[in-house]
């Protein structure tokens, strides 16, 4: 069979994927068990895979599901306890206090505390947390939706405490070919994520500096009175101001710390920078800028649901205590992730694992106590104690928790055995190389060395399909690393082109902009915010890719591999 017939019947299943969720817009439940169908069958049949590898894929997914599941669940229940104990009030209350100009509200609300919300959670969280506070702030739905979804963008690869990189490329790429490679060349995967992470995290600091002044323009233009870019652009020194405060602690902790801390820590050192930079006035316009009359909006802006700083929560609270529970989440996550602690080796001693499925040599693995999900569960239990709820409010968090957790678990069970059985594709009885590497194969025959200015896009249609910078690197990591492979650079520079990719795609992701549109009552018009946000992500993926050139082909960028070639 023809290299291009393999990479044809390779790229098939997600091929069918965007047809049925974007041209037939069908909903990631119907479409995806077709596409994991689809997937498992061209693996069976053209591949020559065996059934049994094919269920030990789909086991190993299953792991990994779980995994993802535990923290999207473990999210969700913290941000609807807070909402039950009154905290989700007080945090909104305290930050009408800082300004009224609703340019300054975008850059602290959205960009910072929604790039926490970010690295705390992921998982679309900060869109569903930021927009409705931006509406109870005298937003316009439309407006609110379209900057919650610039918010993932930037802090994405280390959304959910490093998540899209601990999970989505190292679950991507492991692989025993890739591991006896890194060992020949004297290291091994966790080195060489820290490579890929902190690459990626000096990638966003570049490009992401300019997010915050993207959504103020952005805003102004599309949804201000006089449709002014002028507007936007006078508050341009306290935007770059937010957006430097943001991805200057940012990069230097994906340099130095790892891909867990990135989005976390910026964030925090950016809200206290930004925050008391604001109450003092600095770098300023001397106008206050904000939205005509609501009676003025037109009607598509408007949402269904109305929300008011006093709908969610009936308690009386200090804004101290509504941000304990989530300044605990950074805390808990820096002491179980120091590598110099010990915490984090106990906590992984629980380690459930299926060695060698059905003989096949795949191995499922999962270590709950580790997870991010059995962290942000305990701050649960702590929040209800010092928030001093009721049980029957705590009760009312679980129930709307589950309630959510069911759709995404559903797309997921299919999603993510998808992926594996792509990645898993490589031992078969025909000889073929694995589907993933198939398409690198012809990737790198037909596109050749400028392959670096087009790898983010590539991650940025993974998010776009699966709605998941994690679910994105999972699918793309090894067909990226392969690419490079074979143009002998740096794989490292290219997985991290991948994973700033995908981060920027979820800005167009569907699944994402139905669940932001679904906190303000605007489902219908996601197209029209999609038409919006096709903007910045055009942006990142050029910019990114243009780096990744200059980075590769001028600064020389090498890796541990590139270097033993």
């Amino acid at each position: 069979m023809s290299l291009t017939l393999q990479a044809l019947l390779a790229v098939l299943p997600i091929v069918i994927a965007a047809i049925l969720l974007i041209g037939l817009r069908w909903p990631a439940k119907r479409a995806m068990p077709i596409v994991y169908i689809v997937a498992a069958v061209i693996a069976l049949t053209t591949w020559g895979v065996s059934f049994s590898r094919v269920i030990a894929s789909t086991i190993q997914g299953l792991f990994i599901t779980f995994n993802i599941l535990y923290i999207i669940f473990g999210a969700i229940f913290l941000l609807n306890t807070l909402k039950h104990s009154g905290a989700v009030t007080a945090i909104r209350a305290g930050f009408t206090s800082i300004s009224n100009d609703k340019r300054v509200q975008v850059v602290i609300i959205a960009w910072l505390f929604g790039s926490f919300i970010e690295g705390a959670a992921g998982f679309g969280t900060p869109a569903a947390i930021a927009s409705p506070l931006m509406v109870a702030l005298g937003f316009p739905a439309m407006a609110a939706v379209m900057i919650g979804m610039m918010i993932q963008s930037t802090p994405v690869t280390f959304g959910a405490v490093g998540t899209p990189i601990l999970i989505g490329v190292r679950g991507g790429l492991e692989n025993p070919e890739l591991t006896a490679k890194l060992a020949a060349a004297g290291t091994n995967l966790e080195s060489y994520l820290r490579i890929i992470a902190a690459e990626s995290a000096i990638l966003h600091g570049i490009t992401g500096t300019l997010i915050p002044l993207l959504m103020v323009v952005m805003m102004t233009r599309f949804f201000g009175r006089n449709k002014s870019w002028s507007e936007g652009l006078s508050i341009t020194p306290f935007a770059i101001f937010g957006g430097l405060a943001f991805t200057i602690p940012y990069s230097l902790t994906g340099v130095f710390l790892g891909p867990e801390f990135p989005s976390l820590l910026g964030a925090l050192i950016g809200l206290a920078i930004v925050t008391l930079a604001a109450r003092k006035g600095f770098l300023l316009p001397n106008d206050t800028w904000d939205f005509a009359p609501a009676e003025e909006w037109d009607s598509e802006w408007i949402g269904q649901i109305e929300i008011k700083l006093d709908a969610i929560g009936k308690k009386s609270m200090s804004i101290w205590l509504a941000w304990i529970p989530y300044i605990l989440v950074a805390l808990f996550l820096v002491i179980t992730r120091l590598p110099q602690l010990p915490v984090g080796t106990i906590l992984k001693s629980l380690n459930i694992q299926w060695v060698d499925i059905m003989g096949t040599g795949i191995t499922g693995s999962s270590q709950p106590l580790y997870l991010p999900g059995t962290i942000l569960v305990s701050v649960v239990l702590i929040t209800y104690l010092i928030h001093r709820m009721k049980i029957n409010e705590l009760k009312r968090a679980f129930s709307e928790s589950s309630k959510i957790l069911l759709g995404a678990g559903f797309v997921l069970i299919f999603t993510v055995p998808m992926v594996r059985i792509y990645i898993n594709s490589g031992v078969n009885s025909i000889g073929f190389s694995s589907m993933p590497v198939a398409m690198a194969e012809w990737v790198a025959v037909n596109v050749g060395s400028v392959w670096p200015l087009f790898a983010p896009s590539i991650g940025a249609l993974g998010a776009f399909i699966a709605g998941s910078n994690t679910v994105s690197n999972l699918m793309f990591s090894l067909f990226q690393f392969s690419v490079a492979e074979r143009l002998a650079i740096s794989g490292a520079m290219v997985v991290a082109l991948q994973a700033v990719g995908a981060a920027a795609g979820n800005m167009i992701a569907i699944h994402n902009v139905v669940a932001a549109s679904a906190t303000v009552g605007l489902l219908g018009q996601e197209g029209t915010t999609l038409r919006k946000t096709i903007l910045p992500t055009v942006y990142y993926v050029l910019v990114v890719g243009i780096m990744g050139l200059l980075a590769i082909y001028v600064l020389g960028i090498t890796d541990p591999l590139t270097v033993v070639k």
